[in-house]
């Protein structure tokens, strides 16, 4: 299956792509509800590095390791899912300039369940752009100064 969300971002594609190599970005990324503890974020997001989740679901937990395979500055980078709760996954995120200013991010999924879980794919899905409207909305957020908000550097 693929899943692909985009937006627009007020900011210019250098900035969005300086918010997303900051050692805080996955941590601030992670939407509330979702219950996931980032126990080792990435260092860099350069190919070779490695990210440990901890998801809470009920009384379950697992852990979804992820590795970074490619890295573009400035533009893209990507990451697939090593271990973790999907057949396979592969995340590319895209920082674009958009027509007419600021920035197009768009992050495109590509991922397959295990077969006794391919019936929820539309549940997958609907948390998928639950999540990415989310982690968007932060992005714009952390880089829009808010109106009357004094300016503090990062």
């Amino acid at each position: 299956m693929r899943y692909l969300h985009e937006s627009v971002i007020a900011a210019p594609p250098e900035a969005v792509f300086a918010f997303h190599e900051r050692p805080d970005a996955l941590a601030k990324l992670v939407p509330p509800w979702e219950h996931v503890e980032v126990l080792q974020p990435p260092s860099s997001l350069q190919p070779g590095t490695r990210v440990l989740l901890r998801m809470r679901m009920g009384p379950l937990s697992l852990i979804w390791e992820a590795e970074h395979t490619q890295y573009q500055r400035g533009a893209m980078f990507q990451d697939r899912m090593v271990r973790g709760p999907f057949k396979s996954w592969l995340h590319t995120h895209r920082v674009l300039p958009a027509p007419g200013g600021g920035t197009l991010l768009r992050d495109e999924v590509e991922f397959s369940l295990p077969f006794l879980l391919a019936p929820g794919a539309p549940l997958v899905l609907r948390r998928l752009r639950r999540m990415f409207a989310y982690r968007h909305r932060v992005t714009a957020e952390s880089l829009t100064p808010r109106p009357g908000a004094a300016t503090v550097p990062a």
